[in-house]
């Protein structure tokens, strides 16, 4: 299996399934320390950081990543801590985009 740091997401405006439960497992070893909600639909992370300047500097890198990427997470914010949750809204459920995505932010911890 190719490593989802190491590849680009594709475009997703619907008409695909989501990924099924076994699906998701093959993808869950690749996101160390990710959650998969448990109704499928949302893979979440809380990063931990020693303060607001090391939050902010992560919250500024993960934008990048999804700027270029074009597949953006939902984030809550506080002064030592990111909750990051991704999910493909186009399809009301996870892709291999999300994987891919929460791939390159394990990358920056």
């Amino acid at each position: 299996m190719t490593e989802l740091n190491k590849i680009r997401c594709v475009g997703c405006e619907g008409g695909i399934p989501a990924l099924t439960k076994d699906e998701i497992q093959t993808f869950m070893p690749q996101v160390k320390d990710w959650q998969v909600s448990s109704d499928s639909q949302w893979l979440t992370r809380k990063f931990s950081f020693p303060d607001f300047y090391h939050t902010m500097a992560f919250v500024n890198a993960v934008a990048w990543i999804s700027h270029q990427e074009n597949h953006h997470p939902d984030m809550e914010v506080g002064y030592n801590y990111c909750q990051m949750k991704y999910s493909t809204h186009a399809v009301n459920g996870l892709t291999q985009n999300d994987f891919i995505c929460a791939a390159k932010v394990n990358t920056l911890s």
